[in-house]
């Protein structure tokens, strides 16, 4: 189950018919085109989504626009709207990293990247990518994202960020490659000439040269005091009383000439306004669900506080959609908070979120139930209709929500407790997860078990059972260091006594196995305890939870088990649609039926696998081709008698340690199985390459095309 994309973030705001043409910036927009990035970086009011408007306008690329929010600081949201985003130019492009994307199985970053760049590369025209607003959704993972882009960003590829302070990105590395243009406030600033197209051939106030560089020097031209100004003599025609009133810093400038500009509104219009100001973005009939005993519908509303030059922004073509300013707004929602109740705006919220919902966009009506304060219609939300939101782009919103409320709340709501600890786990807090689940499981102790309640303790399982993959993919890392440092370490000792070095070393390694084994239990007993208690029709939990269990199956060797599991994961994802889901699943069978010494099952699996995949990108993909091909050059030895029987998964495995130079003892910690198990292994490859020790066994195999590398010397 997906998110709704809201379109009205990939429309490009329509330029006002009369406007400043800045032509000295938009020609340096122009001139900076060869660069990888253009930052447009100056605080609220100063016109730097208009200049990029003005200047798309003029340029001959086409391009791709993104408005970002508070909402869009979690990655996988944040490249949702990105690729939809250049979807509005190339139709197909970032389909397959959509896909990855949605599916439950995590993917690196890097991998997703790196196949939508190799798309962009593809496009035979040069584009445009506008992040505006960039600050909005700016988060460490975002951040590394948009880096890792602008180190590898194709030719055809130029980015636009707007943002009201620098991005954290490498701008001096920018700038020393010249591969960087940039825009600052003291850029953006009117000019004396500009300030007087604006006031007289735009506002038609044919003021004198006088009051225009008054008025210029006051709000240092500012783009948002001049536009205040504008409006307040608009209204009175005094630019003299006006001039002896304001003096001071932006901030009370803007507050002044925001007071000028709505006490001259009928008293309709200033209701209009601070009601609608608690919306993001508005519309007429959402803005109609909010008004009582309104003059004018919300469209024609909306239509003339446009024609009026009030502050609002069309977000597109059909004049549907609109947002105020952002610093028009700030002051707006300070005037609604000191001109109605707390119950009267949290009525104004209410109604906001029932609209949302009628219209699907379940998480713009999480965040106004949350300003309501009501947890009973928040909680319900929440939940998403089987698909939690915080799985679906929303964790952060449902942790600052869950933070704010009373343990007393949650206890009597324990799904908001399991909620609590999987929202914590995406957010990357795996240490207070397993917390939130026992005070879940507390909170259920005593109460007459429900199918909702049954339910939850599926998802206290297939969190932990999560939790405990997480912990296992830590622990072999940390393991795989340990072993690898011990070996540098060995290499270099020659007959100096590194005993002390090493066993410091290899210890935490060792602890690391064990701790690997006891995961892997743990990862089992919870994937089969949450498939127990989950419904049969919560697919996306099932089929996480599957995935889950037949990894942790196939790594025990349990391979029934694993292949039960793994089928349940690809029938589950014909019906919610998670390509890649399925396609790991058919890899984890093609790899058992290997390992269980049927190299023609395994094969037929594999080009399954490529089949289905087409161009997802996972590096699991890129193995299996790797695979197969491997497979095919054994089934062809077999075929040509220079194998008595293709060597399996594991053997496999095995033979690529020893190449590593790796003692029996040392494969078995590696593979977590027994001594004896491991030279079971080495008297079968033996037998199927016709070999009586190690040395020939790995002639054998260069002979043969199983292995290729050149072994580590000692």
């Amino acid at each position: 189950m997906s998110t709704s994309i809201n379109t009205t973030k990939l429309y490009i705001p329509a330029l006002r018919s009369r406007t400043v043409l800045r032509q000295r910036l938009t020609e340096r927009l122009n001139k900076g085109l060869h660069r990888k990035l253009t930052l447009i970086s100056a605080p609220a009011g100063y016109g730097k989504t208009t200049l990029v408007c003005e200047w798309l306008a003029g340029c001959k690329r086409p391009a791709a626009w993104l408005s970002l929010e508070q909402g869009d600081t979690e990655l996988t949201r944040f490249l949702t709207y990105m690729i939809s985003a250049l979807q509005t130019i190339e139709e197909n492009i970032g389909a397959g990293v959509l896909s990855v994307l949605h599916s439950p199985q995590p993917t690196p970053t890097e991998s997703i990247l790196t196949a939508l760049l190799n798309e962009l590369a593809a496009i035979p025209s040069p584009l445009i990518l506008v992040l505006d607003d960039y600050h909005a959704a700016s988060s460490r993972e975002i951040d590394e994202a948009v880096s890792f882009l602008l180190d590898h960003l194709p030719a055809q590829l130029h980015l636009v960020i707007t943002s009201r302070e620098n991005p954290a990105i490498s701008l001096p590395r920018l700038r020393v490659r010249d591969q960087l243009t940039e825009l600052r406030a003291a850029d953006l600033r009117f000019t004396p000439t500009e300030a007087e197209a604006f006031f007289n051939h735009v506002m038609d106030l044919q003021l004198s040269t006088d009051h225009i560089s008054e008025l210029q020097s006051r709000t240092e031209g500012w783009a948002a005091g001049l536009r205040l100004a504008a409006l307040s003599i608009q209204e009175d025609s005094d630019a003299d009383r006006l001039l002896q009133s304001f003096t001071g810093n932006h901030h009370f400038v803007l507050d002044y000439l925001a007071e000028e500009v709505l006490q001259r509104q009928p008293s309709a219009v200033q209701d209009f306004l601070l009601r609608t100001s608690v919306l993001e973005r508005l519309c007429g009939s959402l803005c109609d669900g909010l008004m009582a005993n309104a003059e004018a519908s919300g469209k024609d509303m909306l239509i003339e506080l446009e024609r009026r030059n009030l502050f609002i922004v069309p977000l597109d073509h059909e004049r549907r959609w609109y947002r105020y300013h952002h610093l028009f707004a700030d002051i707006l929602r300070r005037r609604l908070m000191e001109s109605m109740s707390e119950s009267d705006i949290s009525e104004l919220h209410q109604r906001a979120s029932m609209w949302y919902e009628d219209q699907g966009f379940e998480i713009e009506a999480f965040h106004h139930a949350v300003k309501t304060q009501d947890i009973a219609r928040s909680a319900r939300l929440l939940q998403g209709g089987g698909m939690p939101l915080h799985l679906r782009g929303a964790a952060r919103m449902a942790l600052d929500w869950l933070k704010s409320l009373p343990a007393k709340e949650l206890d009597v709501r324990p799904e908001l407790w399991v909620y609590y600890g999987s929202a914590l786990l995406i957010a990357g807090k795996p240490t207070e997860v397993e917390h939130k689940l026992r005070a879940a499981e507390a909170a259920l102790e005593g109460m007459e078990q429900d199918v909702g309640d049954k339910e939850l303790i599926g998802w206290i399982a297939a969190t932990r059972a999560t939790l405990a993959s997480l912990m296992l993919a830590d622990n072999y890392n940390g393991a795989e260091q340990n072993l690898q440092a011990a070996e540098a370490a060995m290499q270099v000792s020659e007959l100096e006594d590194k005993t002390a070095d090493l066993v410091g070393l290899i210890t935490p390694a060792r602890n690391a196995v064990k701790s690997e084994t006891d995961g892997v239990d743990q990862v089992i007993a919870q994937s089969r305890r949450a498939l127990a208690y989950l419904r049969q029709d919560n697919l996306p939990a099932r089929t996480a939870s599957a995935w889950m269990l037949g990894v942790a199956c196939q790594r025990r060797g349990n391979y029934t088990e694993a292949c039960t599991a793994y089928n349940e994961v690809i029938a589950n994802c014909r019906i919610i649609d998670h390509q890649l889901m399925a396609v790991m699943a058919m890899i984890g069978i093609a790899q058992i039926r290997e390992a269980e010494g049927r190299p023609d099952l395994a094969a037929e699996r594999y080009r399954e696998v490529l089949r289905v995949a087409g161009n997802l990108p996972h590096p699991a993909i890129e193995e299996a081709k790797m695979s197969l091909e491997r497979i095919n050059r054994v089934l062809e030895g077999g075929l040509n008698g220079n194998l008595i029987e293709p060597l399996s998964q594991r053997e496999m495995e095995v033979l690529q340690l020893i190449d590593q130079g790796l003692s029996n003892r040392e494969i078995a910690d590696k593979l977590f199985l027994a001594l004896d198990t491991v030279k079971g292994h080495n008297r079968r490859i033996f037998e199927k390459l016709n070999v009586q020790r190690r040395t020939e066994a790995l002639a054998r195999a260069r002979e043969l095309n199983l292995i290729t590398r050149t072994p580590k010397p000692h």
